[in-house]
């Protein structure tokens, strides 16, 4: 399939200036100002787009509907898709991963002009329903013209936007060189956005919440320690290495998988941070809110209970290969982020006393044959009265560890 633009546009960006009136040319440097000034620091991405689709209808462009996709590196999804009408404004849709979705965008017209590398327009009433899947949904709404306009980013990653009217005739010369002399700066804007938002989501998935924030806010030198006063929450599976060394590595990962989301959205619904996650463990935790330490504890002690009965269920519906079992050691202590490491490769990980104590009170869950165990400085914390256990020797700790059960 070839197509190519009905118009052809000039390459400088001086010609195309020429074309245009003197107040339309003042209004189109405006808009382009705008979004590398005001468009670039807004938090909020759709208002960055109706911004702009707002300023290019001022200008006395007759957009009816507009939608844009930027790929995005995320565990959940692999883009972003902003639709605007008129009628509705931004709607987001988050592109999911997987076949089906790359199957649809194949054949789409923005798979299409990031394949060439050149415009799409469509003159609908002359365009077979055929040719793209999305022309009998366009024609049907009422559109006249289709502009779909490549994206392409410095690291190769294939983006679009298109526009679209109802207005009889479609855009004209002067509408098409107005886009044509401001998607350069929108494009600009849109990657330094996406990949602002990559870096951080990156860092916030493989490090975690607050990790995340700290080394974006410039803690990156080697030493560096952080203190955070916490409920700690440590858990692990057991017979881990007998269960997996039966299964292919990707079974293997789809157990831990099936596992964590057991653990992890009970932690999170507490408002508690994974910080590590260490083979088939997890250290978590819930930051203490002032003098009010106690719902701290109480939050951990119900993300731990919320998680073992999530472990139950799964094991009762048969979503594990064999059943499984889970220990929980929950303290309350120092969380110390530090950055350990040489040269120019750091590790930011969890380090200190309280961190070590809570792993070695999850191996006393072995030991004790107890599915939760909590420390005499965590229950301190909790209102009810927790039944002792006694006091246990513990692996780097000179003095016995007294523990608790629920």
């Amino acid at each position: 399939m070839t197509l190519t633009p009905s118009i052809d546009f000039p390459d400088d960006l001086l010609t195309m200036a020429r074309s245009l009136d003197a107040e339309t040319l003042s209004r189109v440097i405006a808009l382009r100002d705008w979004l590398v000034t005001v468009g670039a620091r807004m938090e909020d991405s759709n208002e960055v787009l109706n911004g702009f689709l707002n300023r290019l209808i001022d200008v006395g462009l007759p957009i009816d509907r507009a939608v844009s996709a930027i790929e995005a590196l995320h565990s959940e999804y692999a883009g972003i898709g902003r639709f605007w009408t008129r009628e509705e404004g931004t709607v987001v849709r988050y592109l999911p991963h997987g076949d089906r979705r790359e199957d649809i965008y194949q054949s789409s017209p923005f798979a299409y002009v990031n394949r060439t590398g050149q415009w799409l327009i469509l003159d609908l009433s002359k365009t077979p329903d055929d040719l793209f899947p999305i022309v009998p949904e366009l024609k049907e709404a009422g559109y006249q013209q289709y502009v779909t306009i490549p994206i392409r980013f410095t690291n190769g990653a294939e983006n679009a936007i298109s526009f679209a009217t109802r207005t009889p005739g479609g855009f004209g010369l002067r509408e098409l060189t107005i886009l044509r002399m401001v998607i350069p700066s929108f494009a600009l804007v849109t990657e330094l956005r996406a990949t602002s938002n990559r870096l951080d989501e990156v860092l916030r998935i493989y490090v975690g919440d607050g990790p995340h924030k700290a080394i974006l806010s410039g803690a990156i030198q080697r030493g560096q320690v952080t203190r955070i006063r916490s409920a700690i929450l440590f858990a692990d599976m057991r017979d881990y290495t007998h269960i997996s060394s039966t299964l292919s590595p990707e079974s293997a990962v789809e157990l831990l998988n099936t596992y964590f989301d057991c653990l992890v959205p009970p932690i999170e619904d507490e408002g508690g941070e994974v910080l590590k996650y260490l083979g088939d463990g997890i250290l978590a935790i819930v930051r203490d809110k002032g003098d009010d330490t106690g719902g701290a504890a109480q939050s951990a002690l119900t993300a731990a209970t919320h998680a073992l009965r999530r472990v139950e269920a799964a094991n009762s519906e048969g979503r594990f290969p064999v059943p499984i079992s889970v220990g929980f050691a929950l303290h309350h202590g120092d969380a110390a982020y530090g950055n350990v490491g040489s040269g120019q490769r750091l590790d930011f990980t969890v380090i200190g006393r309280d961190v070590n104590l809570a792993s070695r009170i999850a191996e006393l869950n072995k030991r004790l044959a107890e599915p939760l165990l909590m420390s005499k400085p965590f229950v301190e914390h909790l209102w009810g009265n927790p039944t002792p256990l006694g006091s246990h020797a513990v692996e780097g700790f000179e003095e016995a560890i007294e523990v608790y059960r629920p």
